[in-house]
């Protein structure tokens, strides 16, 4: 596309559009400003408006809607307009065969941003034989927006091309509900005849959200204008209601037909108003429609070329100041990208990997039908088709180099004799876990190339048990958002429908497994991450009690509240996977109690009857969304209450909610803690503190947060895990009271919205506002698919037990996944044809571009690591003369009387005989003038050294590091009483 040349007299708007426009601007000087909450490229317009562009710079939406409009902080209100993702285009064509993502919102344009107004795409998008460019131009002095799409048919027969322009305009949550304010029929009914609409948000006093004005076209000469569809769905089968919350989602539909090389475009305009408040009210509405009007009278095409003009479907172009129709008689056809040459994605694995089971994977190889080299082939090969490109899910951030190596070696060691859940299966790690092979970057560039010196805990134990690290999942920055997974490296798409969120920070983890692009996953959930990506993608998985599986090596979010589990399809799956990662991990305070409460075999729990006889509480209001209540979700999921009867369990109706405690810890952030101790046990880690990560240019704008906050000492974060403790018995009281042996509630009360609106802190992802207390107290939840909503989006039921009832709600769960029936699968992502011999694809993953806000990237970042300075620490160990060892397990205290924290490894030795054997060691991470009770569990070589000894003297030998570096080894003697 051409550049915009100056603005020329004969192409500047007419005097009443001015003047609508002007007066626009009138009505909002001096108003404050909020600063951005989402989105990376902004456009500052002259009434204040500032208009986050979904453009090709990270996390890489490259859809070119309007993610969000910001403006004036009203009544503590950061949204100015009542733009929650608009401007996309959805587009369906009739060329054959059908193009997989036909009728989706069209994303991967390479939008470019000139840094003051204009996005202009670099690669054509590619739709079966048409190709589709958008030019966008956000003129900041009149204060509208114009886009400017163009389709092609390449092709050597005629094509039928529909298009819907849109997105959400409101939410329905009270005045926030969106209507039509005007149209240029003067009526409040949108029709094929309006050249424009007018959107708001009326409200009593002053609107919640500003006007947003819509240019179309001119009716008369636009015969393909062919009404309105809801947008969030499809438009083009699905009227748009005029009610409820699916009337927000507006979808302005146009249909062309398209000879063999013919370019056709359609250009329209959006007016953002901004938000009345009593003294303007209905001042702002009366701006917009005139600005609107002005601009479907007098459509402003400065800066586009005469052919660019020409080529305009929806416009009579005698009513353009100052151009001539018949200069279209002399241009030449407009130039496009030529077609990309789409290559057919083969694999080379005769192995099919489609919608399989960990369980149906590990049945194959052991029956000799597959090896785990043909299954990671098969993986590898659907990473490539399906994560990269244009229309790629964004899964993968790094995909592992040693796959294959990693898949023979686990085929060698099953000839050998070696057994495991995991033996052979290829698993997507979220990429805030540490692995020692690959990067862990936490979705930020800010940790682009680190990689940590050992793998996290339970990737560790993944690691011994053969299962093939495949690759880091992408994931929510820093796991920053439950609605979004928006990183650096990209924003993930819905595997089962692809123009929607995969919602929560482990998208990228549910998105490989329900794509089949990895057998299982490994995600996170501080809030929602675990249960909501799940739900989204139609798959299982399972929050424990706080400290069943260990958050080792795991970058935090909220300390104490992270729980690090697997997302895999079936209940039956994440059985196998706790029987190799769940238990006591000595660096992980939370876990210590662990051993003493997991199964020896979690499978042995998996019980078609598991439900009968038991009573299943409810809360009714949990069934009931708060401002979506008019699509059918919640109703969908409580009719699978017959599942959980006819499995031979009761509902019984449950009200009032538990006592929740006070939480005595104060003086601290969570999240800060969380770094503060990541960064204690990790030497290498390129950041001195929580606010050098935190604050680091490198991040996405949005998430360059800390500052002066600091973590807790010793005795609140303490007063933390008590809290959360105390939390649970009073949860458990509280179902005491009801007899009820678990609770259940929906995983979404709504349909999952689309993936390019900035409004996920407004509920726009989907409704999961259902009060389920997992996470609040950290109690046992597991989540399951149990069909589909009216519109074809998943749902699940959560079921939530007591503390350390873990297996028996597994239980619990897998008789609700066999009652419920076949679960839902993506079929986005199809099989690919088996050609032997293929070469496999490389794969290629593409990293979004800067914004134009950032800062070049440094290198190294910002605050590395000081070089580490001799320093001498002050050490003092409070040590019992005797220590009695309780369930295997040494507990003795270290005081730490310097003005750092201590970090370190500590190792208890013993004579035995005529050697000394190691009798276990644990991790030390100490707080500066803290105590710190020290548990060592004693290892099994060692219990059988000891023998039936009453007491032995030992040595205790602590290795500690402070936060300069200076290290210092101390060693003391105790006696342990073994009996």
């Amino acid at each position: 596309m051409p550049s915009r040349p100056r603005r020329s007299p004969e192409h500047s708007p007419p005097r009443g559009r001015r003047a609508g426009l002007a007066a626009i601007a009138a009505l909002t000087a001096g108003l404050a400003v909020a600063a951005p909450a989402s989105a990376v490229n902004y456009v500052r317009t002259a009434n204040g408006a500032l208009l986050a562009i979904n453009d090709a710079a990270a996390p890489g939406l490259d859809t070119g809607a309007i993610g969000r409009a910001y403006g004036a902080a009203v009544a503590n209100q950061n949204s100015d307009a009542a733009v929650y993702g608009f401007g996309g285009i959805r587009v369906a064509v009739d060329t054959q065969p059908t193009p997989r993502l036909n009728g989706e919102v069209m994303r991967g344009f390479g939008l470019r941003f000139d840094g003051l107004e204009r996005f202009t795409t670099t690669k054509a998008v590619q739709l079966g034989q048409v190709s589709i460019a958008r030019d966008i131009l956000v003129e900041r002095g009149d204060v509208y927006t114009r886009y400017f799409d163009t389709f092609s048919n390449t092709s050597a027969t005629p094509v039928r091309v529909s298009v819907s322009f849109g997105g959400a305009l409101g939410i329905n949550r009270n005045n926030r509900q969106s209507a039509v304010a005007a149209t240029s029929s003067s009526d409040r009914a949108i029709g094929s005849d309006d050249s424009w609409v007018t959107v708001h948000s009326p409200s009593p006093g002053y609107s919640f959200s500003g006007p947003v004005g819509v240019a179309l076209g001119t009716p008369a000469v636009f015969a393909g204008f062919s009404g309105t569809g809801q947008y969030q769905r499809d438009p083009f089968l699905t009227p748009l209601p005029t009610t409820g919350q699916q009337a927000n989602f507006y979808g302005y539909n146009a249909t062309l037909t398209l000879q063999p090389g013919e370019t056709r475009s359609i250009a329209r305009f959006v007016v953002v108003g901004r938000v009345e408040t009593s003294g303007t009210a209905g001042q702002q509405v009366t701006a917009v429609n005139g600005a609107v009007a002005g601009l479907a009278a007098a459509p402003d095409f400065a800066g586009l070329s005469t052919a660019q003009i020409c080529s305009l479907a929806n416009w009579d172009l005698s009513t353009v100041p100052g151009f001539n129709v018949a200069d279209c008689a002399a241009v030449r056809p407009l130039e496009v990208d030529p077609p990309q040459q789409a290559q057919e994605p083969v694999t080379s694995s005769p192995y099919d990997v489609v919608g399989k089971s960990l369980t149906q994977l590990q049945a194959d190889m052991t029956a000799g039908v597959t090896t785990s080299e043909e299954i990671t082939r098969a993986y590898l090969d659907r990473i490539a088709a399906y994560d990269t490109g244009q229309f790629g899910f964004h899964a993968f951030i790094h995909v592992s180099e040693t796959a294959i190596d990693q898949a023979r070696a686990a085929d060698r060691a099953r000839a050998a004799g070696k057994r495991s859940p995991v033996l052979g299966i290829p698993v997507a790690v979220k990429d805030l876990y540490d692995t020692k092979d690959m990067p862990t970057t936490d979705g930020t560039y800010a940790l682009d190339g680190y990689v940590p010196r050992s793998d996290a805990f339970q990737v560790a134990k993944l690691r011994d048990a053969g299962a093939v690290i495949l690759g880091k999942a992408n994931l929510s920055q820093f796991a920053n958002s439950g609605s979004q997974s928006d990183s650096s490296y990209g924003q993930v798409w819905n595997a089962f429908k692809p123009s929607k969120s995969s919602l929560g920070s482990s998208g990228g983890s549910a998105v490989s497994v329900a794509a089949s692009m990895a057998a299982f996953a490994m995600g996170t959930q501080t809030g929602v991450s675990l249960y909501a990506p799940s739900t989204g993608a139609g798959l299982a998985t399972f929050r424990g009690t706080d400290g069943m599986q260990s958050a080792s090596g795991v970058m935090p979010l909220t300390w104490a509240t992270d729980y690090a589990g697997a997302i895999g399809r079936t209940v039956s799956d994440l059985a196998g996977i706790l029987n190799v990662v769940a238990g006591t991990d000595p660096a992980d305070e939370q876990t210590l109690a662990t051993d003493a409460h997991k199964p020896a075999d979690w499978a042995a729990y998996l019980d078609a009857n598991a439900l009968r006889g038991k009573k299943i509480g409810y809360l009714p209001a949990s069934f009931v969304s708060g401002f979506a209540s008019d699509d059918g979700t919640a109703d969908a999921v409580r009719a699978r209450f017959a599942a959980i009867e006819a499995a031979g369990g009761t509902m019984v109706e449950m009200s009032g909610a538990p006592t929740r405690p006070a939480n005595g810890a104060s003086g601290g952030n969570a999240n800060v803690e969380g770094w503060e101790r990541y960064i204690a046990a990790h030497p290498e880690f390129p950041y001195a503190s929580a606010a050098g990560i935190l604050q680091s240019p490198r991040n996405l704008p949005y998430n360059r947060t800390g500052g002066t906050a600091r973590g807790y000492d010793d005795e609140n974060a303490a007063r933390l895990l008590k809290f959360r403790a105390d939390y649970r018995v009073t949860v458990a009281q509280w179902m005491d009271q009801f007899g009820v042996d678990a609770v259940v509630y929906p995983g979404f009360l709504s349909d999952v919205y689309d993936n390019d609106s900035s409004a996920a802190d407004s509920g726009l992802s989907s409704d999961r506002g259902s009060g389920v207390l997992t996470q609040n107290a950290g109690l046992p939840t597991v989540i399951l698919p149990v069909g589909t909503n009216p519109h074809g989006d998943p749902i699940s039921m959560q079921l939530m037990g007591r503390e350390w009832s873990d297996p028996q709600i597994l239980g619990m769960g897998y008789a609700l996944e066999r009652a419920t029936g076949p679960r839902p699968q993506a079929t986005t992502a199809p099989a690919l044809r088996y050609v032997a011999g293929t070469t496999p694809r490389p794969i290629v993953i593409e990293v979004p571009g800067p914004s134009v806000t950032l800062p070049p990237v440094q290198t190294p970042p910002q605050e590395s690591r000081p070089t580490p300075t001799p320093t001498r620490v002050a050490i003092a160990t409070t040590l019992p003369k005797t220590a009695t060892v309780r369930g295997g397990k040494v507990r003795f205290v270290l005081a730490n009387r310097s003005a750092a924290r201590l970090t370190g490894t500590v190792t208890l030795r013993a004579k035995v005989g005529r050697r000394t054997i190691v009798l276990g060691s644990a991790k030390v991470s100490v707080g500066a003038r803290g105590r710190k009770t020290l548990v060592v569990t004693l290892t099994r070589a060692a219990r059988r050294a000891l023998g039936r000894r009453a007491k032995i003297a030992a040595t205790a030998t602590y290795a500690l590091r402070n936060p300069t570096g200076a290290t210092a080894t101390k060693k003391a003697k105790l006696t342990i009483r073994l009996r």
